[in-house]
């Protein structure tokens, strides 16, 4: 026979649980102020990388050279208290210079694992697509598994853990397209556009004004979140409510992918299940203990655009993927 549990102590508990959750949402939109400190505009890849770490996923930051992929990822790392490495890709990295390796100590006469820059909280892939796919594959199973596994050991790695990989649009030479395998690991894909006017005129007046990139404590940017207060949001948002009309609204939309003709390749149920936890995510970043169709429509195209596969036809005729999800999201009934 099992103890019961107190009805108290029940209520004591979620009572905690609600204040560290509250505590954890404050923190994290603190964050988004703190990177403000020095990246201008990019709101939309600030709110989803956050929301990838509360979902336990990656994600895909596109944008061409000088957008601030790499000093929003740095600067993430720095408001949020996480430890940062960062790796060029480059057409000669070889899976070991991300992974680790054995490496033979003639002192003490044995081989010794030599961990790489991937056993860190937030790994930047700077440019992933400027490597072969044998070094991109490196990463699947560090993305997958939250493990490395050399000369037939497995090897934890920390926790939290977010590959936030960089690339250039893929019309730039010199470029790999990413293989679908590892697209698929990629909770999310965020695409930096160049800032307007007025935001490129800020940036310039910061330069004029002394900001070096280089030196974040400088710009002001200091911790205002810990590993704990992620931990404690991802657990917030594992409760957040789905009902049913909602589920059957993300399942709706992943099926109409598939018949799109437009589309070879539709959204899977993995990618439908991706949908569902940033929807969570950014519901409970909302204030919010359920999930409304407009989380998951706010959602959709960060989630399901690098999921999905154009017909050469269609790529021909100057559809993208985006323009094809904003088709299928004006065609499936909204349940109210």
């Amino acid at each position: 026979m099992t103890e019961e549990t107190d009805p108290q102590d029940r209520d004591t508990a979620r009572g905690t649980a609600d204040t560290d959750g509250a505590a954890a949402r404050a923190a994290l939109h603190a964050v988004r102020a703190e990177v403000g400190k020095a990246v201008v505009g990019q709101e939309q890849a600030v709110s989803g990388m956050i929301v990838a770490l509360l979902a336990g996923g990656h994600i895909l930051l596109e944008g061409v050279p000088g957008v601030a992929k790499t000093l929003l990822v740095r600067t993430l790392a720095a408001a949020l208290s996480i430890d940062t490495k960062r790796v060029q890709f480059t057409p000669d990295l070889m899976p070991g210079d991300v992974t680790g390796s054995m490496v033979y100590d003639a002192g003490r006469g044995e081989f010794e694992f030599r961990p790489g820059p991937v056993f860190t909280n937030l790994m930047l892939a700077d440019e992933i697509n400027r490597t072969p796919p044998k070094t991109q594959s490196a990463l699947l199973e560090a993305m997958e598994e939250r493990q490395v596994t050399v000369d037939g050991t497995s090897r934890p790695l920390p926790s939290p853990f977010l590959v936030a990989a960089t690339q250039n649009p893929v019309e730039y030479e010199g470029t790999y397209p990413l293989p679908e395998a590892q697209l698929d690991r990629f909770l999310m894909k965020v695409v930096l556009p160049l800032p307007p006017r007025e935001d490129e005129v800020q940036v310039l007046e910061r330069h004029a004004a002394g900001f070096d990139p280089r030196d974040l404590a400088a710009a002001g940017v200091r911790a205002v979140a810990t590993p704990a207060d992620l931990a404690a949001g991802a657990a917030a948002v594992r409760q957040v409510q789905l009902t049913p009309e909602v589920i059957g609204y993300v399942v709706d939309l992943a099926r109409a992918t598939r018949s799109a003709p437009s589309l070879q390749l539709g959204v899977s149920p993995r990618g439908a299940t991706a949908l569902m936890g940033t929807a969570r995510a950014w519901a409970w970043l909302s204030g919010r203990e359920f999930v409304t169709p407009d989380d998951v429509k706010a959602l959709a195209q960060a989630t399901l655009s690098h999921r999905v596969s154009l017909r050469p036809e269609a790529e021909l005729e100057g559809v993208t993927a985006a323009s094809v999800l904003d088709s299928v999201l004006a065609s499936v009934p909204v349940p109210r």
